[in-house]
C-alpha cells in the first residue's frame, strides 16, 4: 500500500536523513524510560505471561506519535498496541515495528540491558533500524542503504539542541576468531546455551537480555546469538537492521534471510551471525 508519506520515506531513507531522524525518537523515549528504573514502578501481567509497566506504555505513546507526524499514514506495529487490540491481519509494503521497551523483566529488576527499538520494514525486509540503550545513554543506527552501522553515546538534551552527545562513530562485526564468542538469552538453561553455542562454532558463551545481543556483535565483540524460542518482530527487527548494517547476517531456520510481516508477527528459531 502506497501512502501520502511513501516519497518522504523512500528520500529520507535514501539520504539517511530517517535513521537519524528515528535515532533521535529513540532517544528521547529513552530519557522518558530512565525516571522509572530503579524507582519502584508499578508491574501488570498480560495475557502472554509477559511484565508491562508505564514506562513500556508512555514511551510507545511517544514513539508513535512522533512517528505519526514525520510519516503520517504509514502502518505501525507495536508491542504493547497489539497487546491491547491484537495484531493487524496484514503488513502493508511499508510498515513500523515497535519495541518500546525490549527486556521489560529485566528492567524491572534493575538491570541494565533493556532497549527502544524502532525498525522500518519495506517489502519484508528491514531497511532501516534503531536501538537504545537507556542505561547506558548508547544508540546504535542503520545509515542509508549501503551505508553501513554507527554507535553513539548520547547525554541530557538541552534547551535549544537537537542532540546531546559524541559523535557517531561506524562499527564493523570482526571475523570470526579460532574461539568464537556466542550470546544466549537468560531463558535458556546452561546446558542449552552449551549445545547451541557449540552448534554455531562458538567454545564459550554468555547470557544477555534484550535486543543488546545483535548490537554487541554488531560492534565486533562477539560472533553469534542463535535462538531456539519464539520471539516477536518488534523484538528483533531493529536489531536485524543494524547487524545487517554492520555486515552481520541473521537467518531463519531454512538458511534464509529472516524476513517480517508473518503470522501474527511471530519469529520461529534464528541465527544471528558476525563475520
Amino acid at each position: 500500500m502506497t501512502t501520502s508519506s511513501t516519497p518522504a520515506l523512500e528520500r529520507d531513507l535514501t539520504s539517511g536523513a530517517l535513521s537519524l531522524a528515528i535515532a533521535e525518537i529513540a532517544e528521547e523515549a529513552a530519557r522518558l524510560i530512565l525516571p522509572y528504573w530503579r524507582a519502584g514502578t508499578a508491574v501488570e501481567t498480560k495475557s502472554d505471561d509477559s511484565p508491562v509497566t508505564q514506562a513500556d506504555r508512555a514511551a510507545e505513546a511517544l514513539i508513535l506519535e512522533r512517528l505519526a507526524a514525520l510519516y503520517p499514514g504509514v502502518q505501525t506495529v507495536a508491542e504493547e498496541a497489539v497487546s491491547a487490540d491484537g495484531a493487524p491481519e496484514t503488513a502493508e509494503d511499508w510498515f513500523w515495528l515497535i519495541d518500546p521497551l525490549d527486556g521489560t523483566r529485566g528492567f524491572v529488576r534493575g538491570g541494565e540491558a533493556f532497549t527502544v527499538n524502532i525498525a522500518l520494514i519495506h517489502d519484508g525486509y528491514p531497511v532501516a533500524g534503531v536501538v537504545t540503550a537507556p542505561a547506558t545513554a548508547t544508540t546504535w543506527r542503520t545509515d542509508k542503504p549501503e551505508g553501513g552501522a554507527f554507535r553513539r553515546q548520547f547525554g541530557a538534551l538541552q534547551a535549544g539542541e537537537a542532540h546531546s552527545g559524541e559523535d557517531w562513530r561506524p562499527i564493523r562485526v570482526r571475523d570470526r576468531p579460532q574461539e568464537g564468542m556466542a550470546l544466549l538469552s537468560h531463558s535458556v538453561s546452561d546446558e542449552e546455551a552449551t549445545r547451541l553455542a557449540a552448534r554455531h562454532g562458538c567454545s564459550r558463551w554468555q547470557g544477555t537480555d534484550s535486543s543488546l545481543k545483535f548490537c554487541l556483535i554488531a560492534e565486533g565483540r562477539f560472533d553469534a546469538y542463535p535462538r531456539t524460542g519464539p520471539t516477536s518482530e518488534w523484538d528483533t527487527a531493529a536489531g536485524q537492521a543494524v547487524l545487517e548494517g554492520a555486515g552481520g547476517r541473521v537467518l531463519a531456520d531454512d538458511g534464509q534471510r529472516m524476513a517480517y510481516g508473518k503470522t501474527r508477527f511471530l519469529n520461529g528459531a534464528f541465527v544471528a551471525m558476525g563475520g
